[in-house]
């Protein structure tokens, strides 16, 4: 088995972020999940607020940590946008989740995935968000990405 593509992109600021989800968008084919790593406050919902934006939804993106999904439709595919965060237990939300990921022509994206582990795809881009608080700028962020080889088309992100 091929193991999996590790990139990392060092962000400095807003507009970086833009760019770097520009391309990503560029690439999405809407049969993917991608899993968000970061603490609160990390960007994770600025992340998808640029996603969504370059994938021309016209919904406003907002985090689901009190609705646990949002949906938001794109001309070609809709993003299912997961959040896990308050939950101690999936319960039905993981039926919800596994109904999304079976959907082809649904990009699923999943915040504090811990209680969802069993459900998530092994074929899924990981990229984890790390707030570098230092500099001029407070938007500075590494991201590391996990990509396996049947995803590697989204490595030139």
């Amino acid at each position: 088995m091929a193991s999996h593509i590790q990139v990392n992109h060092h962000i400095s600021n807003l507009q970086d972020l833009e760019d770097f989800t520009k391309n990503l968008a560029n690439q999405l084919q809407g049969s993917e999940t991608l899993e968000l790593i970061s603490d609160l406050g990390g960007g994770k919902t600025t992340f998808v607020r640029f996603l969504a934006k370059f994938l021309k939804s016209q919904d406003p993106v907002c985090s689901p940590s009190f609705t646990i999904e949002n949906i938001y439709r794109c001309p070609d595919f809709n993003i299912h946008h997961f959040d896990f965060y308050r939950l101690e237990e999936p319960g039905v939300c993981q039926y919800e989740l596994a109904e999304a990921l079976a959907n082809p022509k649904a990009l699923v994206i999943v915040e504090w995935s811990r209680i969802v582990k069993n459900v998530l795809p092994n074929k899924r881009l990981v990229i984890n968000i790390k707030p570098r608080w230092q500099g001029n700028d407070p938007n500075q962020r590494d991201l590391h990405m996990t990509i396996p080889p049947s995803l590697k088309y989204l490595a030139v992100a």
